[in-house]
């Protein structure tokens, strides 16, 4: 069947549309981008704003009506931390459902973390052993561990790269004082959920997923996203250090003509690198694999599983074989760059 997921992060909103079918692995057909930075649209009492909220609405409507065109059978659509931790997220979830006919689920932290071990272990298979997994998004970091599809332990913590961004490193470039104190920090931080994770069992494998280790690996000489899916790429912690040193004395602008690293996420690169530097030191880690499948790829292979039994609802989109009485899905216009892929 074929499948849309529609992804509301903190940075950007993704339309990932696969053809799958339980028991093969999910083929990429288009993959749809918007640049929102939703958890910048935030007021002083923590509300998404007014504006935000309208670039939301439209977003999702647009990208809703570009899965009904790719002929999705249904439409899986969720929100991460920006949304979980809106004051008036409630508010601003009814408007999208009563405007665009799409009902976005939010996950909870531990959620993203589950679905995103469940496609690490599919990816790298039973004799991978145990998997201790590492995935930095905007507002939060997950870390898991486990021997089996679901991981033993899975933790969430408030350690995205966007969100460490706007509390520690607002200066342009960061100033070298600055970058120390909040490693310090992150050490501290870490320690605790670290201690957990090993407890649980050494890991035969560490993975790295996410946007922040695709580019961090690039950055310190992994091949290309052009090399293809099925390439080995690895993240060293001497790499990463060495990494750090060079952009950290670099301007947003800079950083984002480097290869590999967006202009939408060159801002938030330096705090999303030390984020990893201190999550590899807190678990002892010299080196990650890098796997190209996340959140997006696990709630597909949980929907292919179970239908998506105590998961978060799949929206029938107007006209497919799945579709249920709800409002049609209107059309609309962007307000922010949109990046199409299709395979």
């Amino acid at each position: 069947m074929r499948l849309g997921v529609l992804d509301v992060g903190s940075n950007t909103v993704h339309l990932l549309v696969v053809d799958a079918h339980r028991g093969g692995h999910p083929m990429p057909m288009s993959s749809t981008k918007a640049t929102l930075r939703l958890s910048e649209n935030m007021d002083a009492d923590g509300c998404i704003t007014v504006q935000g909220a309208e670039r939301l609405i439209a977003t999702v409507a647009e990208f809703a009506s570009i899965a009904e065109t790719s002929r999705c059978v249904e439409l899986m659509p969720f929100a991460t931390s920006a949304l979980r931790e809106a004051a008036n997220s409630d508010e601003v979830l009814a408007r999208v459902r009563a405007e665009t006919g799409v009902e976005l689920q939010v996950l909870a932290g531990v959620d993203e973390a589950r679905l995103t071990f469940l496609a690490v272990r599919r990816w790298y298979g039973w004799s991978a052993g145990r998997i201790l997994n590492l995935d930095i998004g905007g507002g939060s970091l997950e870390m898991t561990n486990g021997g089996d599809e679901e991981p033993d332990l899975a933790v969430s913590l408030q350690l995205g790269a966007g969100r460490l961004t706007r509390e520690w490193l607002r200066e342009d470039p960061p100033g070298k004082r600055r970058v120390a104190v909040l490693r310090d920090w992150l050490d501290a931080e870490l320690v605790a959920p670290a201690k957990q994770l090993l407890d649980v069992g050494k890991p035969d494998l560490a993975v790295g997923t996410s946007k922040t280790f695709r580019s961090l690996a690039r950055l310190t000489g992994a091949a290309p996203s052009s090399a293809g899916l099925r390439v080995r790429r690895t993240l060293t912690s001497s790499g990463l250090r060495q990494l750090i040193a060079f952009i950290s004395r670099m301007t947003a602008a800079d950083r984002a003509e480097l290869e590999g690293v967006s202009s939408d996420r060159s801002q938030q690169l330096v705090a999303g690198a030390l984020v990893a530097e201190a999550s590899m030191r807190a678990l002892s880690l010299d080196s990650l694999e890098i796997c190209p499948w996340a959140l997006r790829e696990g709630l597909i292979l949980r929907k292919l599983d179970t239908d998506m039994n105590g998961g978060p609802r799949a929206t029938a989109l107007p006209g497919s074989v799945a579709e249920t009485s709800g409002k049609p899905v209107p059309g609309g216009g962007l307000s922010g760059p949109i990046e199409t892929v299709s395979s």
